[in-house]
């Protein structure tokens, strides 16, 4: 099977999506699979040593929205000639903006099924990105729009669809899974041991774990609340914060003001201790790791796992945690709850540090309980990458052959269609021109891109007479559509 897969995220860019998407590339390729992924350029960029086939694409820098990610111009010509070139039957696409367009485009030259997985609440994104009001519902209803064009949309949850309706979305979904990579059962006690050695964690003594983002949004100001109560009680223990992020300086003063002890790892990979109190209880800022074996063994050390988030779709950490045997604290109704049995493998609880304090203090201080309940976690909430993969694949060759046989509904028809339609004719139109001499043909590859850009700039929203006389739009804006497009996936974790 020829699959080409879409995101706007991708190595040397590391977050939960990208994750999705290179297990489902490497997957597909052990599988025999032939896998191409389309991705917009990044700096140090490196992929001729991947398996399968990596398309990197014009972009731009929109630090100034969302830091760290590039906005890709889902028009270039000669990247999307490759794509077609490569003749895909099925497209899946992970990200509603850039590589949802350029998804479309491709489907149209190719006429086979499109997917589209929703796995990020854009609405919150939209609002981080764009201030303006009316802008967020003008950028909904464009990402709407372009998901509804999509044959299929697939969502990692019940909570993630409910999300996407509330958006606009009138279509039907269906949930899949993302996995883990984490092999099932934890980690042996000596590299536990070795692990956890650079830091102060007696025995016997509670450790608790939060993974991911060090970002207020995943409800990490609702632990350190939390913790300060347990502190206030008198209670000893640990919590380890694996992770970075914009907010991470803002937590330590945050854990400061409440008066709590303070070990961070510093950039030289050294631990810097500061006390303010004579309180018990230790914060442990490990910043990010990479090692997924070392992640293995904080899950494993751990006795409960903490995500308070109401923000992420799926959780993967929360499955990661479960593989390991840990249980987490998740908050009644969002999405990583899902499937989570309060009190069998897991707990469930109010979105309030009260309801989180009360809740270690009844379990967390008892090992035997909490180890019972990451026990039925790793036997009930644990799927492997590989599993959901193969369920992917089985839904593909449903897909294909529906296409073949002439059962696939139409897409829904919306306004950019013949925008796409146009673009994947001139994209069609140069990949027939093979006679003309390379540096011409590259020179009409990159002068046919800048009128597809132009095109782009005529039609899009967020036009100059709107930035004119509305000034709310900012100056770093250079007459591109690109700042409501780049608006790109938030990590998982």
């Amino acid at each position: 099977m020829k699959v080409c897969l879409l995101n706007d995220s991708f190595p040397p860019v590391i977050d939960g999506v990208a994750n999705v998407v290179l297990n489902y590339a490497n997957i597909l390729t052990e599988k025999g699979e032939d896998v191409l992924v389309g991705t917009p350029g990044y700096p140090g960029g490196e992929y001729d040593g991947y398996p399968y086939q990596v398309v990197d694409y014009k972009s731009y820098n929109i630090n100034d929205f969302v830091s760290g990610y590039r906005a890709g111009n889902p028009y270039d010509a000669a990247a999307i000639s490759k794509m077609a070139a490569f003749k895909p039957e099925i497209i899946h696409t992970h990200c509603p903006v850039a590589s949802t367009i350029m998804a479309r485009i491709l489907k149209n030259d190719n006429d086979v099924p499109l997917i589209f997985t929703y796995h990020t609440k854009f609405d919150v994104e939209i609002a981080r990105a764009v201030k303006a009001r009316f802008l967020q519902a003008e950028g909904a209803k464009l990402l709407v729009d372009n998901i509804s064009a999509c044959d299929e949309v697939w969502t990692v949850s019940h909570g993630a669809g409910k999300n996407l309706q509330d958006l606009g979305y009138q279509g039907d979904y269906h949930v899949v899974s993302n996995g883990v990579d984490f092999d099932k059962g934890r980690v042996e006690e000596s590299f536990v041991e070795e692990v956890a050695s650079k830091y102060d964690i007696p025995d016997n003594v509670p450790v608790f774990l939060f993974v991911g983002r060090l970002m207020k949004y995943k409800g990490l100001p609702l632990i350190l609340s939390a913790l300060n109560i347990l502190s206030d009680h008198g209670k000893d223990f640990r919590m380890i914060f694996v992770g970075g992020g914009s907010d991470a300086e803002e937590l330590k003063k945050m854990a400061a003001d409440y008066e709590l002890n303070v070990d961070v790892k510093n950039d030289e990979g050294e631990i810097v201790s500061f006390s303010t109190s004579d309180k018990p209880g230790k914060l442990i800022f490990n910043g990010p790791e990479h090692d997924r074996k070392v992640l293995r063994a904080w899950n494993t050390l751990a006795w409960l796992f903490l995500f308070p988030s109401t923000y992420d779709t799926n959780g993967i950490v929360v499955r990661e945690a479960a593989a390991c045997g840990l249980a987490s604290v998740l908050i009644k109704d969002s999405c990583a709850a899902e499937g989570v049995t309060d009190g069998r493998n897991g707990y469930i609880i109010e979105e309030t540090p009260e309801a989180m304090a009360a809740l270690i203090e009844k379990v967390g201080f008892n090992k035997e309980v909490v180890r019972q309940a990451g026990e039925h976690a790793m036997n009930d909430l644990y799927i492997s990458w590989q599993d959901a993969v193969y369920e992917a694949y089985d839904r593909y060759m449903v897909l294909i052959d529906m296409k073949k046989s002439g059962k696939l509904p139409a897409s829904k028809k919306v306004t950019s269609d013949y925008l796409i339609k146009f673009t994947a004719s001139l994209a069609s139109s140069t990949a027939k021109v093979f006679s003309i001499p390379r540096s011409l043909k590259s020179g009409m590859m990159e002068n046919m891109t800048e009128v597809l850009e132009e095109i782009q700039d005529k039609g899009s929203m967020l036009t100059g007479h709107i930035k004119e006389k509305t000034g709310l739009i900012k100056e770093s804006i250079k007459s591109k559509g690109q700042s409501l497009l780049g608006i790109n996936d938030g990590p998982e974790e």
